[in-house]
């Protein structure tokens, strides 16, 4: 295989949501190290400028008592704002410029996984999101406690139920676990300690607002991870991600879903060391120049979404125009993802988690949807005899195999069931 090409492939997939038409072939000419340094590099216009508008979620305030005139109004509001704050996010995904502040977005919304379906109002969740775009490249640390006066992951996590009287430990274990040190890198005692910490939140549900009711809170000494002390949210925050465990466990969750699922990280992952400040935009340029970027071994599966958002960019398609958002949310649902609801708080799976024969029957029917609203312009301008080659460029795929060679030749004066094909090869579904 073609290591240049391979890298410029992965670089497309893993720091953004693949190629348009044109790219992929552009940056074989310009070079791998010019794709890196554009990809990673925020340009500063991508801070000042969004393509699409920002959709209006409000507060809706209380539930509606059973059976009275204002549920119906309220049920068309909620529903109404939460698609358009699904498809706000899905066009930024398939238009921005800029990729990787999306993909950074996407992949912290994985981590600090919340779904609405606890919540059931879309503005804690909007407002989560916005945190996210805050400090997606930014410090881990100002992030964390962010994170910690954040409503929608309060409420997902229990935290305005814990108090002084009445401990609740979920937010303190996935604190440690899943958020700052990884698994095994904490005790019983320390979850009970860092419950006792956290007491005293409550949250606003339909808007997110977090405050501190000292009455909840524990203002006891503590002892955890061997410092005794009285913390707070902010401390609680400094003291965790100081530790070397921090480092670890990031650049492990990095490894995981930009290079693979299925190796193990080395003990030299540049990303590691780079993240020793903490700093997000360091650990992610330094991955991106790893050399287990260029190992062919270090494959990954396309999540649903990732699969989706890459084919919008390459058929030059809208989410939100799109006939009709209810089936867009049909075919996400069937193949098991769509965002602002990860299934749990340990975010979605990965790898042959999203290859089976039901999902690839679902693929196909998402992928013919997608197609026939399509000019397919890219890959109708390729001259016949050309266009086997030529798609792998227009697709961004290091290279067909024979195998789907053989199958597309076969389809060579059908685009759309040329274009069938390819979106749903094993040579596009996975970033080789």
């Amino acid at each position: 295989m073609d290591i240049r090409r391979l890298e410029t492939s992965r670089l497309f997939d893993r720091f953004g949501f693949g190629p348009r038409p044109g790219e992929y072939a552009q940056a074989l000419k310009e070079g791998v190290t010019t794709l890196r340094v554009r990809l990673t590099t925020i340009p500063e216009a991508a801070t000042n400028f969004s393509p699409v508008i920002e959709p209006e979620i409000t507060d809706l305030g209380r539930f509606p008592t059973a059976n009275s005139p204002e549920v119906v109004p309220f049920a068309i509001a909620l529903r109404s704002q939460v698609q358009a704050m699904g498809l706000w996010w899905l066009d930024l995904m398939a238009l921005s410029g800029h990729g990787l502040t999306e993909r950074m977005v996407w992949f912290w919304h994985g981590h600090w996984a919340t779904s609405i379906e606890k919540l059931n109002y879309p503005l804690p969740m909007f407002k989560q999101n916005k945190v996210f775009r805050t400090h997606a490249l930014g410090d881990f640390n100002a992030m964390t406690k962010a994170m910690l006066n954040d409503g929608a992951l309060q409420f997902w996590l229990d935290g305005q139920d814990n108090t002084v009287k009445a401990p609740n430990e979920n937010l303190g274990r996935e604190l440690m676990e899943l958020f700052v040190l990884g698994v095994n890198r904490y005790t019983e005692d320390d979850v009970k300690a860092i419950s006792r910490a956290l007491t005293g939140y409550q949250v606003v549900r339909s808007n997110g607002t977090v405050i501190i009711n000292q009455n909840r809170r524990d203002t006891n000494p503590v002892t955890l991870l061997g410092k005794t002390g009285v913390f707070t949210g902010d401390t609680l925050s400094d003291f965790l991600v100081a530790r070397d465990d921090c480092a670890t466990f990031i650049s492990e969750r990095l490894w995981y879903r930009f290079i693979s699922s299925t190796e193990v990280m080395p003990a030299d992952f540049s990303a590691k060391k780079a993240f020793a400040g903490r700093n997000i935009t360091a650990a992610v340029q330094a991955m991106a120049s790893d050399s287990a970027m260029r190992d062919p071994k270090n494959a990954l599966v396309k999540s649903p979404v990732e699969w989706f958002i890459a084919a919008c960019r390459a058929l030059e398609l809208t989410p939100s125009q799109l006939q009709t958002t209810a089936q867009l949310y049909g075919f996400l649902d069937k193949l098991g993802q769509v965002p602002f609801r990860p299934p749990n708080v340990g975010g979605w799976p990965a790898g042959e988690a999203w290859l089976s024969s039901a999902t690839s029957q679902y693929r196909l029917a998402f992928a013919s949807w997608l197609i026939k609203q399509s000019s397919l312009t890219a890959i109708s301008q390729i001259p016949r005899e050309l266009r086997v080659l030529r798609s792998a460029d227009w697709l961004g795929v290091p290279e067909w195999s024979s195998r789907t060679q053989s199958a597309l030749r076969s389809a060579i004066d059908d685009p759309a069931q040329f274009t069938l094909l390819a979106l749903c090869s094993p040579e596009y579904i996975v970033s080789a």
